[in-house]
């Protein structure tokens, strides 16, 4: 699969990730990359676990998301 922002301007670049948001294939070029804290949910008499996870989003859903 080729990376979508590389593909509208004239490049093609293999993607090695797809936006959380829209689905657009991307490369490590455009892959916009944040930590998350994911939460797992309780049950009674359980402890919650707060476990580390990656968020992955194209330029255009990353800049969405910011504003």
């Amino acid at each position: 699969m080729s990376c979508y922002e590389c593909a509208r301007s004239g490049r093609t670049t293999e993607a090695v990730a797809v936006c959380r948001v829209c689905g657009a294939a991307v490369c490590l070029e455009h892959v916009r990359t944040e930590s998350v804290v994911m939460r797992g949910t309780a049950q009674p008499g359980e402890v919650i676990h707060d476990r580390p996870a990656r968020r992955m989003t194209c330029p255009v859903c990353r800049a969405a998301e910011q504003a």
